[in-house]
């Protein structure tokens, strides 16, 4: 099937209005191999560590900072 639409006619918001279209029928109807197989495996893998107190549950301000000064300790 192909489909075309007229993206040089479309405002923004009717852009993106199509766009959270598609991403609410995708996030409905996704098949289960649109996630890969090693994404599932580091989500496990994340869930575990932190189920055993290995990770630490940052928001996100708090993991910009210290992002930030891991790269600022590395130059």
């Amino acid at each position: 099937m192909k489909l075309e639409l007229p993206l040089e006619e479309m405002t923004i918001a009717e852009k993106l209005r199509t766009m959270e279209l598609l991403w609410a029928d995708l996030s409905r109807n996704a098949p289960d191999e649109l996630t890969p197989q090693w994404h599932l495996d580091v989500l496990e893998e994340r869930a575990q560590r932190l189920a055993e107190g290995k990770e630490e549950v940052l928001d996100w301000e708090e993991a910009k900072k210290k992002l930030r000064q891991e790269i600022e300790n590395e130059r």
